[in-house]
């Protein structure tokens, strides 16, 4: 029974409740097939926005900018005033006689002198301003670690989507020799029946086929293997038969000159913005520590009575003497920093002409063996296979030959799939070392 005819009956017999229409909706997705239920093949723009929705390791380090944008609240804060409150003179043994009845009365509250003080300290040299800039320069390195981060799980993910895709045409490679082979294999059956091969041979013929199923089964396992890793970095629990991904598979003969790569990537690269922030962040928190070093008075108003003035106030400045401490190691701390920073900048630097370089001379490489690869080997190696087979087929080679023919064809269609996966590897090697995608 077809939908349309599950569809006619549900119709017919005015099924109308809200539970057959439920039971008849469950009936005609039992007869879609399997592939409408399965998931739809993804992109690599569709892995990478997975990627950064659901990665935990991505995810948690984005709460680090968040912890750091409250520091930036804590940073800004005044300090808080402080209020003094005190009761003097409390006699807890005085007694007075009452001049009414002229028994004693208990009252040690008598004399009191209450006393009350507000007191600020205040800072000075922008000591509050000179945090904030501070809190928000961290803040910012911690954006652009973040960056570097994500570049270095984006290269991980991009990895294990080009493995997955070089696994999925290795296996169709292997599915086209096995299919290839079982129709020479026909054939020679046809050759043998007619006394026109003999069984030794037919039985060789046979016996080659093991390594063909034996490359198909391989290839199964990496595709699934790849599958997994992918899965595992998109934290996906999508079973393996309805996670597909698709993208092209092919190398490009276009390529940059080393001097774009080189700009594009002083421009790009977090690691290396991050260092340039440090260095501007240690030269704050060395004003800081200046700003610190300075004299903060502390201003205080007071309030009290002492009888007979029934109420009073005074106020005063409290000024430290910063004879000893003046912040000296905090200063000389900060201004080494700043030479530290400076220097592990130069290091960031050299690092991405570093990487540039050696991704550019991989790419090169690649490319090198690719062309001839493309152009020669491969149908060089399939013309051969090809006139050996119908020179076999017809006795003017011989069955070594044949094998060979066919071996050095399936050699070289490998080596040519790797080669691929290898210029794709390299590619998304020059996009961390860039920061950036440069090279699809």
């Amino acid at each position: 029974m077809n939908i349309a005819a599950l569809a006619r009956t549900v119709r017919n017999k005015t099924i109308y409740s809200p539970r057959s229409r439920a039971w008849a909706a469950i009936a005609a997705i039992g007869f879609l097939p399997a592939a409408a239920l399965a998931q739809s093949t993804l992109t690599w723009q569709q892995i990478e926005e997975r990627f950064e929705a659901a990665n935990p390791t991505l995810k948690a380090a984005q709460l680090n900018i968040d912890e750091s944008r409250a520091a930036e609240t804590t940073a800004y804060l005044r300090p808080n005033p402080d209020l003094t409150g005190t009761l003097d003179q409390l006699n807890p043994l005085a007694s007075f006689s009452s001049p009414v009845s002229g028994a004693s009365v208990y009252r040690p509250f008598a004399n009191t002198l209450p006393y009350g003080s507000v007191s600020y300290l205040h800072e000075r040299e922008h000591k509050r301003e000179l945090r904030l800039e501070s809190a928000r320069k961290s803040t910012d390195i911690a954006a652009s670690t973040l960056a570097d981060q994500e570049r270095t799980l984006l290269f991980n993910l991009r990895n294990a989507f080009v493995q997955t895709l070089q696994a999925k045409a290795v296996l169709q490679n292997a599915k086209d020799n096995l299919a290839y082979w079982d129709r020479e294999l026909a054939v020679n059956r046809t050759r043998f029946q007619a006394g026109d091969l003999a069984q030794v041979d037919l039985d060789r013929l046979e016996l080659q086929r093991v390594q063909f199923e034996s490359d198909l089964e391989n290839a199964v396992v990496n595709v699934r293997t790849s599958k997994i890793q992918l899965l595992t970095l998109l934290n996906d629990r999508t079973p393996i038969e309805q996670f597909d991904v698709a993208g092209p598979y092919y190398f490009s003969d276009e390529l940059r000159p080393l001097e774009e790569f080189r700009n594009l990537a002083l421009e790009g690269r977090p690691d290396l913005k991050a260092a340039v922030q440090s260095v501007d962040l240690a030269k704050t928190n060395y004003r800081l520590a200046v700003a610190n070093g300075s004299t903060d008075p502390t201003f205080s108003v007071d309030f009290a009575r002492n009888p007979p003035i029934p109420v009073y106030f005074g106020v005063s400045v409290s000024i430290p003497l910063r004879i000893f401490d003046r912040n000296q190691g905090e200063k000389a701390r900060t201004q080494i920093d700043i030479g530290r920073n400076e220097r592990l900048e130069e290091a960031a630097r050299a690092q991405v002409f570093s990487d540039v370089d050696s991704a550019y001379v991989t790419l090169v490489s690649a490319l090198n063996l690719l062309r001839p690869y493309r152009d020669k080997y491969l149908k060089l190696a399939e013309n051969s296979r090809n006139k050996i087979a119908f020179s076999y087929q017809n006795g003017g080679a011989s069955l070594l030959d044949y094998l060979d023919a066919e071996k050095a064809y399936r050699d070289t269609r490998l080596a040519y799939l790797n080669l691929i996966g290898s210029y794709l590897t390299t590619a998304a090697q020059m996009n961390m070392a860039v920061g950036r995608e440069v090279i699809q």
